[in-house]
């Protein structure tokens, strides 16, 4: 199964594919949508949505894993990432893709075993586990990371889809699940 990740942006929108092949995880492609930054921000959203569109169209992928947005102090660059994240997501549900959106720390725990780990071990990592010769570009090996946590994040996300189903079919069972701090 092909899984697409991608590690939004305004500027540098990461995108990165990779193979399901049983337990082995393996290296499809992988790129940046470069967007100048001259351009007013509904001319960028433009530009990341015809080349997100392009890439799609180029790999068959069924799943998608989006990096979710990282609060900073910055609340305009929030904003502005946001708008960039809708266009990916809205791209993505057009594809009819299976859509998981991972925080940054789960990501990085992912692929490293740390939640805190720096850029550059990520990319190391993401390098070691796809068996890379050299660590990618930094955006689009954020996102092949994304896309390596949304295939190790599959058996969760599968747990959890029963229990709501459960939860929804019998009325005890959602009482359970919100009890174990599930939501309904």
């Amino acid at each position: 199964m092909l899984v697409i990740g991608v590690d939004p942006g305004t500027l540098h929108l990461g995108w990165g594919v990779i193979e399901t092949r049983g337990s082995q995880l393996v290296h499809v492609a992988h790129g940046v949508i470069d967007v100048d930054d001259a351009l007013e921000l509904p001319a960028r959203l433009a530009v990341l949505d015809d080349g997100l569109r392009a890439v799609l169209a180029s790999h068959d992928a069924k799943e998608a894993g989006v990096e979710a947005i990282f609060f900073a102090k910055d609340a305009s660059a929030a904003a502005k990432l946001g708008h960039a994240r809708g266009v990916v997501l809205l791209a993505l549900q057009r594809q009819g893709l299976v859509i998981g959106e991972y925080p940054p720390a789960t990501v990085k725990r992912a692929v490293t075993g740390q939640g805190r780990a720096e850029k550059p071990q990520v990319a190391r990592m993401v390098a070691t586990v796809l068996r890379l010769e050299k660590a990618p570009r930094a955006d689009a090996a954020d996102a092949l990371a994304v896309a390596i946590a949304h295939v190790r994040c599959a058996p969760a996300r599968r747990i959890a889809a029963a229990a709501k189903a459960a939860a929804v079919a019998n009325p005890r069972t959602a009482m359970l699940v919100r009890a174990l701090g599930g939501r309904r």
